[in-house]
């Protein structure tokens, strides 16, 4: 398969497939096929921070139009998440010594009919 030399450049450099099709203008699928036919893989995120010009370590999940939270709601959403993430207390033993010796009772009233 024909490689352009430009993204062949930018595979070497360390850039992600998504990076260099929104900087030449082609498709994110182009970028894979080249890469496959250069049997390169994608280098961990750091350095592929430092390969780019303007490293923009945006976040892929970023909303634009959602709002940051205020302080209040950050205290609230903390203590939630220390509520859900404390261990759950201790389940007390009960005594079930009672319950099994009128068990027991039974039973033995049982054989005995069975048995008479």
């Amino acid at each position: 398969m024909k490689v352009r030399s430009d993204i062949a450049a930018l595979i070497a450099g360390g850039h992600t497939d998504a990076h260099i099709a929104h900087r030449l203008g082609c498709h994110r699928m182009t970028v894979y096929r080249a890469r496959q036919a250069m049997a390169r893989k994608l280098v961990d995120p750091q350095q592929r921070l430092f390969a780019e010009e303007l490293p923009t370590g945006r976040v892929r999940d970023y909303v634009r139009w959602r709002q940051p939270i205020t302080p209040a709601q950050a205290a609230a959403n903390r203590r939630a998440l220390e509520e859900a993430l404390r261990p759950p207390p201790t389940a007390r033993v009960r005594d079930l010594t009672a319950y099994s010796d009128i068990h027991a009772r039974r039973a033995e009233r049982r054989t005995r009919r069975t048995a008479a």
